[in-house]
């Protein structure tokens, strides 16, 4: 998990809240409790980590969960990985009783806008700010009914 995501914020520093210095000196237990908190999907081919995605329980609606920590490696990209991993995230959802997922994504990342939008996700009218540094980066919530 520890080396996926540091893979991830390394790519594409500007797509998470997570610094890669902030995750790289993270602890092995807050590691292992994610694992157990979070439902976490990765995609592999020939023993190599290709994508991840992740479900969470919404913090504020009970009703609703939230797609965290997409990321596909490049040499994967346009090739179905990430519509995998967001397939994985709404079974998750679904069985976990959900009636809506939840996702911010950095406005200006229009490939992954795109995807979401043809995976059925749509504006809710939602948006914000990524965290320091990346303060400037203006985020948009998406989600989609179950």
């Amino acid at each position: 998990m520890r080396s996926i995501r540091l893979r991830a914020l390394a790519d594409a520093p500007e797509a998470f809240a997570t610094t890669f210095d902030e995750a790289a000196e993270t602890p092995v237990e807050s590691w292992e409790r994610q694992l157990q908190q979070l439902a976490t999907f990765v995609a592999t081919a020939d023993g190599s980590d290709l994508g991840m995605a992740r479900g969470a329980h919404h913090d504020q609606l009970p009703d609703s969960g939230y797609l965290i920590s997409m990321w596909v490696a490049p040499e994967a990209r346009r090739r179905g990985v990430a519509a995998d991993l967001i397939d994985a995230v709404v079974g998750w959802a679904r069985t976990e009783g959900f009636h809506r997922l939840i996702l911010d994504v950095a406005e200006g990342n229009a490939p992954a806008v795109a995807l979401y939008l043809r995976k059925g996700f749509v504006p809710n009218g939602t948006f914000g700010k990524m965290p320091p540094p990346r303060e400037h980066i203006r985020e948009i919530q998406l989600e989609m009914r179950l």
